[in-house]
């Protein structure tokens, strides 16, 4: 099923299948190792839904909604 970081539940793991949106967000998201093919799990939301910290590749980042929706990933 094809669908957004932004669309994830804590807990749940997904692969990344594609970065999309403005060149400059996409160049920084994939620096920060947000990849496609590369596994990545929410680990919780904010209380007011924004931002969103997410572990990839042995640690932990965070990421605006926004900037979650311009990931598109395949879960399981």
């Amino acid at each position: 099923m094809a669908a957004t970081l932004a669309q994830l539940k804590p807990g749940q793991s997904a692969r990344v299948t594609d970065v999309r949106g403005d060149p400059v967000l996409q160049q920084r998201i994939l620096e920060m190792g947000i990849l496609p093919g590369t596994d990545i799990r929410l680990v919780r939301v904010a209380p007011l839904g924004d931002p969103m910290e997410f572990a990839v590749l042995g640690y932990n980042i965070s990421l605006r909604k926004s900037e979650a929706e311009c990931v598109c990933v395949e879960t399981a």
